[in-house]
């Protein structure tokens, strides 16, 4: 396993456990011990964790793993869920996203779609809500774009606001679609997330939308995270890829939900 794997899959059990022991990284990583101590160094530089006598804990800042490390877990796999959910967006629409590597890739497919970007007429080609900050700043740059951000906190390494602020923000908005990133997404809980915070304005956004896209990597189809964002019989459509068992997809579909698999 390459390393960038294996920091990737190390901050994973410390976002799930909050620790991990040497032990327990030996066994889920397959390789020695030797090199899950130098992994476990090389995190409490970058301050993503915080070595201990035979192991390591969860920094604050690691809770979820940060998105210079997710950008490129699965990175094919979202490109086509991306371009795949791009295509159910008409002109004109009113669209929403949460943070997350699969909704910005959603969101930058989007941005190069040719009859958005060649749109001409007395309005915006798409207006674009978020809560993300890092999404918005992508996209403000497109003319053809009105990009409408959230208020409240930023969380350092999802850049997604959160808060009362960032809640009330949202009440009063008509959403035609939401595209929902998820780090779970069960066919009995729906779809959830690690942070309870970002689960809870992730929540708003879809209560104010008319159709509800959950964008997910099949990593994440069968998983239950800590907060849930939505039951299932909110969500109208998943975006996945073909990694799905079979029988996972037809537990979601028996659910009312719109499967499109890439």
């Amino acid at each position: 396993m390459e390393r960038h794997a294996r920091m990737s899959a190390l901050l994973d059990i410390l976002a799930t456990q909050g620790q991990v022991s040497v032990e327990e990284a030996v066994a889920a990583l397959g390789v020695s011990p030797a090199t899950v101590r130098r992994d476990l160094a090389l995190l409490d530089q970058q301050r993503l964790a915080t070595r201990t006598h035979g192991g390591a804990v969860a920094s604050g800042s690691s809770f979820d793993l940060p998105l210079r490390l997710k950008t490129e877990r699965a990175a094919a796999e979202k490109r086509r869920i991306a371009e795949a959910a791009a295509t159910l967006v008409p002109l004109g629409a009113i669209v929403a996203f949460n943070g997350g590597t699969t909704t910005l890739e959603v969101a930058r497919a989007l941005a190069a779609r040719p009859d958005l970007a060649g749109a001409q007429g007395h309005g915006p080609a798409l207006t674009i809500v978020t809560n993300a900050v890092n999404l918005a700043s992508e996209m403000l740059v497109r003319p053809y774009f009105r990009v409408v951000v959230t208020g409240g906190v930023v969380r350092a390494h999802s850049f997604e606001l959160y808060g009362p602020l960032a809640d009330r923000s949202v009440e009063g908005m008509s959403v035609g679609t939401v595209f929902v990133g998820v780090n779970g997404f069960d066919p009995e809980f729906g779809a959830s997330a690690h942070s309870d915070v970002e689960a809870s304005i992730n929540s708003r956004l879809v209560k104010v939308a008319g159709r509800v896209v959950v964008v997910a990597d099949s990593t994440k189809i069968g998983v239950t995270a800590f907060a849930q964002i939505c039951p299932p019989h909110e969500v109208d459509i998943l975006v996945t890829d073909t990694g799905v068992p079979p029988d996972m997809v037809e537990r979601i579909r028996a659910q009312g939900i719109e499967v499109m698999i890439v």
